[in-house]
């Protein structure tokens, strides 16, 4: 599971995927819906990786807790962000058991489920080496093309060698004087 590349925007539901960097922002895709926008640099941008849960003896990485929560949960969505507190601390705490209750919000407790469900609901909590293993199964299932062979030169005639030089340039032609 990597988070490297996933963020939240301040003010737009869901996460995003970043794509592709721009001179003044970043190009995203939804996770949800799959559609493209523009972020710009004036926007506030958080990235997953990037945040953490207080806990009493320190904090832990959003990375650590969404592992714990998908091991417990068999990669499936967990309790709903949109349950009472009290559920969605209980839930919390069966994962974490010294995650700090004073110092996480209700509204973090909500942020924290509804981010992990939509991970959950579109394959992104997947371990890096079940990925790898499923790209290795496409690569075997997939056909091997015959590779393009070259013909070979005819015997006695040799090629011409060309310039290293790359664009094809023309050559400069001189300039007439006006009479």
């Amino acid at each position: 599971m990597s988070l490297e590349r996933i963020i939240s925007i301040t003010g737009k539901p869901g996460l995003y995927k970043i794509i592709s960097q721009i001179k003044n922002g970043l190009i995203v895709e939804s996770v949800t819906e799959g559609k493209r926008l523009p972020v710009y640099a004036s926007e506030k941008v958080s990235a997953l990786s990037d945040i953490s849960i207080y806990t009493y003896t320190g904090d832990v990485p959003l990375l650590e807790v969404y592992e714990k929560m998908a091991k417990k949960t068999g990669g499936k969505a967990a309790v709903d962000h949109k349950a009472d507190a009290a559920e969605l601390r209980a839930f919390l705490q069966s994962v974490i058991e010294d995650f700090d209750q004073d110092r996480v919000y209700h509204s973090d407790l909500k942020k924290l489920f509804q981010w992990f469900n939509i991970l959950a609901e579109n394959n992104l909590l997947k371990e890096e080496k079940e990925k790898k293993e499923e790209g290795k199964e496409k690569t075997k299932k997939a056909p091997a093309k015959a590779a393009a062979k070259k013909p070979a030169a005819a015997k006695g005639k040799s090629t011409p060698k060309t310039s290293g030089a790359k664009g094809g340039a023309k050559a400069a032609t001189p300039m007439k004087k006006g009479k």
